[in-house]
């Protein structure tokens, strides 16, 4: 980022239906509130990534269960806007967090320069200063997709500390609620965009005539028209889901306070360490909340957890799942299943490299295997990786059982690049 450009801006690397914008553009474009407020927002570009998530059946072994994830992203100048009024609601929503004591509960979407380990290590920390405790750990379904828009507006308003939205920030408010969207994939079979190569000889996907024309005309738009949902993706899009919840977390707070704990809520999961014996309330009472929100309690996720000393030594009814961790009164340890995508990708990875390598033997006898992209991946010898943050973690929670979940991976990966060697 240079010294003209703002913190805001940022120049985006995807193509679209308009051409990427520079600072000066863009710095002219927010700064005219008319201009805003009569601003065309583009449709987003949506697609889907499939993933594999490990979930545990009845016999408690982990089986893979495909989970679709939308990803949707703003044409450019329309991303510009939305990080400028982020910047501006962020200012603002900072301040009412701090004028309401709320600033320790929300953790998510925050410049609070810490990260999950840090978030776990310090609600873990927590459980094991107060000894005998319960923790109730509870998710929201599909979170961003039940947002009730006028609940949402309400809250915009209040961050703002106006009656009505400025005309600017309706225009942005009704851009996100009565949002539209193409799939990307027609869009660019449409115009013979390659996926592989999207940017070849173009600015854009289209020009505005042609846009009109082949994407507005032609069926490839798909509103939303439900009173609820925002796209998940935007550069406000998870500002504006911490602002939705200001109220509910006021009220969290307050409930974990008379119950002698505390509450805190990482986008949409929520932790209460609270003393025995108010469980039930806390877990009737959230979930009653919540459905005033439009939202509803996951209750596949939901999780109550006794902790309490025996001898000296903190145990549990079951260990506390908590972004990615696991606590059972004594050791912190990455969750299993993350260790098990993690080696999946990882056998995966060598799988693939192995076929190329025989392909390439085919055709040269010296064609070697190379190892280096899969160590920078697959091990601590790369800079950012599982085995990366794992160590990390384990260092910041002191956590020895973590390096003992760790250790056996690097032997495995040398064992497996050995027998394709």
């Amino acid at each position: 980022m240079s010294k003209d450009e703002p913190a805001w801006y940022k120049k985006r690397g995807y193509l679209h239906f308009d051409a990427p914008i520079g600072a000066a553009r863009a710095i002219k474009l927010v700064r005219n509130t008319k201009a805003v407020s009569k601003h065309a927002f583009y449709p987003l570009l949506r697609y889907e990534v499939i993933s594999k998530k490990l979930k545990r059946n009845s016999d408690g072994k982990l089986k893979p269960e495909p989970k679709i994830r939308p990803i949707s992203y703003a044409a450019h100048a329309d991303s510009q806007i939305y990080s400028f009024y982020a910047n501006q609601l962020a200012e603002a929503y900072e301040r009412k967090l701090a004028s309401l004591e709320l600033s320790e509960c929300v953790l998510a979407f925050r410049k609070l320069r810490k990260s999950n380990i840090e978030f776990a290590r310090d609600a873990f920390t927590e459980i094991s200063n107060m000894g005998r405790c319960s923790a109730v750990a509870i998710d929201i379904s599909k979170f961003f997709d039940t947002l009730n828009h006028q609940h949402l507006k309400k809250s915009w308003c209040d961050v703002l500390g106006e009656e009505t939205l400025p005309n600017d920030h309706y225009a942005v408010y009704k851009s996100l609620t009565k949002f539209s969207f193409c799939n990307r994939d027609a869009v660019y079979k449409a115009f013979q965009v390659s996926p592989s190569n999207p940017w070849n000889g173009r600015q854009r996907i289209c020009e505005s005539a042609e846009f009109r024309k082949r994407v507005r005309d032609s069926g490839l738009i798909t509103t939303n028209k439900d009173t609820f949902g925002i796209p998940q993706g935007t550069p406000i899009s998870a500002l504006l889901s911490n602002i939705y919840m200001i109220d509910f977390d006021q009220q969290m707070k307050a409930l974990a306070k008379e119950c002698g704990g505390s509450y805190r809520r990482y986008c949409d999961d929520m932790l209460f360490i609270i003393k025995r014996g108010c469980e039930a309330r806390v877990e009737s009472q959230a979930e009653c909340e919540l459905k005033k929100l439009g939202v509803a309690i996951n209750p596949k996720k939901t999780e109550v957890r006794q902790f309490w000393r025996y001898g000296g030594v903190q145990k549990a009814n079951a260990p506390l799942q908590y972004l990615g961790f696991t606590f059972d009164g004594q050791r912190i340890l990455l969750r299993s299943a993350a260790l098990a995508k993690f080696s999946g990708r990882m056998n995966k990875a060598i799988r693939l490299v192995s076929r190329t390598l025989n392909s390439q033997l085919e055709k040269d006898e010296k064609a070697r295997l190379r190892k280096k992209k899969l160590y920078e991946r697959y091990s601590h010898l790369g800079n950012r990786n599982f085995i990366r943050y794992g160590l990390r973690a384990a260092d910041k929670m002191q956590s020895k059982a973590i390096k003992r979940q760790l250790k056996p991976l690097w032997g495995k990966l040398n064992k497996k690049l050995d027998d394709f060697s």
